[in-house]
């Protein structure tokens, strides 16, 4: 089961900096969960669990960049501040450029640390509750039809019932019906919330415009 509560997760080779991070860490109330390298960690790890990872550069077997390259194959997303005792500027350039909020050497800024852990908790909430967002708006997507969602699409263009059905080739009754389910299935009360909704559909499926395919790629064609 995935965990609501927000946890920093530690991994790194030397049990005596895995113990003196995870007391510090806890000390600012915050949980706590070690582990002594990736593989390990990849185990464990399960998507959508609320925290921050707070990554070795140099570890066995699998080292802290190719973990992170590992997660991102995955489309595990989890903020992860890098610590280090031998890094170099190409080290830390690869770590922000794939998404690293931090990249510390050690002996370790304390204040900074924590500083960046919660900065990365902040990111993480801001990540699950956009992707529950996203999960929400296409299970609705998936409850109407192709030709609501033809109706759909023109309706957020400002298109008439007449308009629409002239488009479409339907009687103006049969688009109102369509539009009624819309408002039904998409547990929507009014025009707005119906546009709003359309917007949300954009942005849940990366598109910039309304065109044919809006909606059709991301969803199979009902009948």
């Amino acid at each position: 089961m995935k965990s609501m509560t927000p946890t920093v997760f530690i991994v790194d080779d030397d049990p005596a900096v895995r113990d003196s991070l995870a007391l510090l860490i806890m000390s600012q109330g915050l949980r706590t969960v070690t582990f002594p390298n990736a593989i390990e960690f990849l185990a464990s790890y399960r998507d959508g669990e609320i925290g921050c990872l707070v990554l070795d550069i140099r570890l066995p077997q699998i080292s802290g960049l190719a973990l992170q390259e590992r997660l991102q194959e995955r489309r595990l997303n989890i903020p992860i501040v890098f610590i280090t005792g031998h890094g170099d500027v190409e080290q830390c350039r690869r770590a922000f450029h794939s998404g690293a909020i931090d990249f510390l050497t050690k002996p370790i800024d304390q204040a900074r640390l924590i500083s960046s852990l919660r900065q990365g908790i902040r990111l993480s909430i801001q990540q699950q509750t956009q992707e529950a967002e996203t999960q929400e708006v296409m299970a609705k997507l998936a409850r109407i039809s192709g030709r609501e969602r033809e109706v759909l699409e023109r309706v957020a263009d400002g298109l008439s019932s007449k308009e629409i059905a002239r488009e479409l080739d339907l009687s103006p009754r049969t688009i109102e019906v369509h539009r009624a389910n819309l408002f039904s299935k998409l547990d929507v009360d009014s025009l707005a919330d119906l546009i709003r909704f359309y917007l949300r559909a954009l942005e849940a499926t990366g598109k910039q415009r309304p065109d044919e395919a809006i909606l059709n790629e991301t969803l199979p064609r009902c009948n």
